[in-house]
């Protein structure tokens, strides 16, 4: 698997991450069998860079990944987890809340230090208790060897430059917003992120299902729009033999500027599938009439969290 450097952290992470909200039974259920082995195969196939969180599950993630990460060497993976979100509805971004929920999550991973901590989904809060209390927090737990690196999380492009611009973090992560059909992410933030040397990470490279051919999940908040343009673009892989999700993920991981992006399954055969695609070159043409299809709806999201900072 190719790696690339994560900003000033001398990190060297796979161009692909394994994301695992799906071992905290977030989107179906799943056994302790699938969980493993995921986790494990995984691994096998580069994916050594490891993304969770104490929401994920809400702290299952965490626990099933210590059982399958146990024996397994600390030096060969990179672990990120996240805090201040705990709940649909739960956040607490309190110092206090940092220190415990570090010392949690260490527990459950079965770990003594976290390699990267993301303050996750800041925008459902008011963010600048992120730069005055926080961030301040994660960095004494950082300052205790407890974690190497730290950043945040989020989906609308606002919440980059309102925490860049007061405070200095060692990376950052952005979700859905660099697809085949929204390139927000790029288009808007990362020459920021990159000038500022801070360290590039995007999830979501199907974009909640959008960009497979598994039927849409009733709370995709995407317009109507988008999602028609999105069936008739993975009619069309269909019809030239291939699949919308390769292109998907290879479009994804193709930007030299993206760090790693993180994809999440609990089925062992989806992540080697992934690392095959990956060693496949793109279909330029399949490519260039797949956004073609995607021009119309180009960009178009959704809010996410609180409309101050959207």
């Amino acid at each position: 698997m190719q790696t690339r450097p994560l900003g000033k952290t001398g990190l060297q992470l796979p161009i692909l991450g394994f994301g695992a909200s799906s071992l905290g039974q977030e989107f179906r259920s799943i056994t302790l069998d699938e969980a493993l082995r995921s986790v494990r195969v995984a691994l096998d196939c580069g994916l050594n860079f490891i993304d969770t969180s104490p929401f994920y599950g809400r702290g299952m993630s965490e626990v099933l990944l210590g059982i399958a990460l146990k024996g397994v060497p600390r030096a060969s993976y990179t672990l990120c987890t996240k805090l201040g979100r705990y709940d649909l509805q739960h956040f607490d971004f309190s110092a206090k809340r940092v220190a415990e929920s570090v010392d949690v999550s260490l527990h459950r991973l079965g770990t003594d230090h976290l390699d990267i901590v993301l303050c996750h989904d800041i925008e459902f809060v008011p963010m600048q208790q992120l730069v005055d209390e926080t961030l301040p927090a994660l960095r004494r737990a950082q300052q205790a060897g407890k974690v190497k690196f730290i950043g945040f999380s989020g989906y609308p492009q606002k919440i980059f430059r309102f925490i860049g611009d007061q405070t200095d973090v060692d990376c950052a992560l952005s979700y859905n917003q660099y697809t085949l059909q929204n390139t927000r992410f790029v288009d808007e933030t990362i020459p920021y992120l990159k000038a500022k040397g801070v360290g590039v990470l995007n999830a979501g490279p199907f974009s909640a299902r959008l960009l497979t051919n598994a039927p849409l999940p009733a709370w995709m908040k995407e317009p109507e729009s988008v999602k028609a343009a999105a069936r008739a673009a993975a009619a069309l892989c269909a019809q030239r033999g291939s699949d919308i999700a390769k292109l998907a993920l290879q479009f994804s991981c193709a930007n030299p500027d993206i760090t790693s992006t993180i994809a999440g399954s609990a089925n062992p055969e989806n992540i080697r599938q992934w690392a095959r695609w990956l060693a496949e070159p793109i279909d330029q043409q399949l490519l260039a009439e797949v956004q073609a299809i995607f021009a119309p709806v180009k960009n178009l999201g959704h809010t996410e969290g609180l409309a101050e900072n959207n």
